[in-house]
């Protein structure tokens, strides 16, 4: 039996990062459309709110990468947790969605599971990659989860988790076949100089740690490659526009031969433009993947969080083209070799390489076949589905 579009249902829900917003956003969306009287509430960002979504904390408070770096923040962060679940237990939801941020979102789910409330997470953690342990932790705080990669509910088999392969809705908004020439011709670029995306994170704890070698890559670049060079830097926050031109004015101030827009939001068009990409490791690379671009993925930790997560990795890359493909497709420069000269060498060996960058295309092909399906609808269905069956 269907849920009615006249229903009045409660739905709480926490994303903790832009990528989570990204994903929540279309289920919001497609939710608030089927059921006009429905009450979304919780944590989330800007894109979550344009689909009808209300925004009680921005999720900006929860936007923290790494052991040690969270330990700076873990006061607040509780603080937040705890006046959540006072409220939730206050007036109970018809269900709890967790959107990614496993570490704050599981504790808030073995809260309310224990008190009778329907728990559901969208996305996997990646206990395929490291910290295979969280799989009981899920197991006590999750009823239904929906995975976006098609080997993930296998992994729960043995589980009372209920594994629901749903695609992932970037693979449905990002055409098969791209026009990065239209996505030039958008931003202005027209002296047919190849264009370089650089995404050096989401978070300002990442433009700390990663900003400066991402940066000065490019002035390695500008002095490496024979002739002019386009710098697309998208800003995921506005928050972090300032950070990134104090290192653009540090590290680049008289590179005459490289044009560099920092563009507000806008990632998915200048990865669309994009001849290359220099990237922050994270899910900005899978949608780097879906618009079939070449890449080098990078990153940068405290030296005791990189221990950390050594120890505890099951998986020889950290990058989602490279997990999905079981191989590494795109270099991965993480660590003391995240050189700015490495990093710039890297990103120019793609523009000399024709061929293998469309070998690389045809196999990004592949992978965003095996990601295309309509998630959102689907997720919007199990959801109308557990409600219903209470």
């Amino acid at each position: 039996m269907e849920l009615p579009a006249s229903s009045i249902i409660d739905i709480a829900c926490v994303a903790g990062e832009p990528s989570g917003d990204m994903l929540a956003a279309g289920v919001i969306a497609e939710l608030s459309q089927r059921y006009p009287n429905s009450c979304m509430h919780g944590i989330g960002g800007p894109k979550m709110a344009a689909s009808g979504f209300d925004v009680e904390w921005p999720m900006e408070k929860l936007a923290v990468r790494g052991y040690v770096e969270a330990l700076k923040q873990l006061p607040q962060i509780l603080g937040i947790r705890r006046e959540l679940i006072r409220s939730l237990d206050k007036q109970p939801p018809n269900l709890f969605l967790g959107i990614d941020a496993p570490d704050f979102n599981l504790g808030v789910e073995k809260h309310l599971k224990s008190r009778g409330v329907k728990t559901a997470h969208f996305i996997s953690p990646s206990i395929w990659a490291w910290r295979k342990e969280r799989i009981r932790k899920i197991e006590e705080a999750v009823e239904h989860l929906f995975c976006i990669f098609p080997f993930e509910p296998e992994l729960y088999r043995n589980t009372e988790v209920k594994a629901h392969y749903v695609g992932h809705p970037l693979a449905s908004s990002i055409p098969l076949v791209p026009n990065p020439e239209a996505a030039k011709s958008s931003l202005g670029i027209k002296n047919g100089a190849p264009v370089i995306a650089v995404l050096p994170g989401s978070r300002a704890s990442e433009i700390d740690l990663v900003g400066p070698g991402f940066i000065q890559a490019i002035a390695h670049m500008a002095r490496e490659y024979q002739g002019a060079l386009n710098v697309l830097i998208p800003v995921a926050m506005p928050s972090l526009r300032g950070p990134l031109e104090q290192l653009l004015n540090r590290y680049l101030s008289d590179s005459a031969n490289v044009f560099i827009q920092l563009l507000d939001g806008q990632s998915s068009l200048v990865l669309e433009a994009a001849d290359v990409v220099l990237i922050a490791s994270g899910t900005a690379t899978l949608e780097a993947a879906l618009w079939k671009k070449p890449m080098v993925i990078s990153y940068t930790v405290p030296a005791l969080t990189a221990w950390i997560m050594r120890r505890q990795g099951y998986l020889p890359y950290i990058g989602l083209p490279n997990i999905l493909a079981g191989e590494f497709l795109v270099p991965e420069i993480l660590q003391e070799e995240a050189q700015p000269a490495n990093l710039a060498a890297a990103v120019l060996s793609w523009l000399d390489d024709p061929a293998r960058v469309s070998q690389l295309k045809e196999r990004f092909t592949l992978i965003h076949e095996q990601l295309q399906r309509p998630t959102n609808s689907m997720v919007a269905d199990l959801i109308g589905d557990i409600i219903e069956s209470r």
